[in-house]
């Protein structure tokens, strides 16, 4: 199952490209031995039409034309729930896997949010919480959690749960 993380907006040279760099690359290693041969980071140019519904539904498109015929989408969206675990997102990723989907991709919308056609199409829908974050960081940290779950998956000792 290949990861891709396709995100509206590109991220400027600094500290949140250089850490979302920096998690898709340790994805990108540990996932080979667990069945994710890739980890790809897409960035798509923002739309530039002039009202806010038409430019969510451009780059709903466009992000849309990076998820394979099959693959899982999942969405980080204001909208989206944010009381699923580490371990559960974990368990579900794995389940795509073993399912023999072809790929997981984490789409991430621009300043106006996400076009309903992508809430729709999205198997799972997520959000860090009430506040609205900058996108670069959201990217950030979905990319930290895509690695969080391959090192459950592993066994690897990066996420320590609270005892039982």
């Amino acid at each position: 199952m290949r990861l891709i993380l396709a995100a509206i907006g590109r991220l400027k040279a600094g500290p949140e490209r250089e850490l979302a760099s920096r998690y898709r690359d340790r994805a990108a290693q540990l996932g080979r031995g667990l069945g994710f041969p890739a980890c790809d980071s897409v960035e798509i140019v923002e739309s530039r039409a002039r009202r806010a519904p038409d430019r969510c539904a451009e780059e709903a498109s466009a992000l849309l034309t990076h998820l394979p015929p099959g693959g899982v989408l999942v969405a980080y969206d204001e909208r989206g729930r944010s009381d699923i675990a580490s371990e559960a997102l974990a368990e579900r990723i794995a389940g795509w896997r073993d399912a023999g989907r072809p790929a997981l991709m984490v789409a991430i919308g621009g300043p106006d949010g996400l076009d309903a056609s992508i809430r729709t199409k999205a198997e799972l829908i997520l959000s860090f919480g009430a506040a609205t974050l900058p996108h670069g960081l959201v990217r950030v940290l979905a990319l930290e959690q895509i690695y969080r779950s391959l090192t459950i998956l592993a066994g690897h000792p990066y996420h320590r749960g609270e005892p039982g």
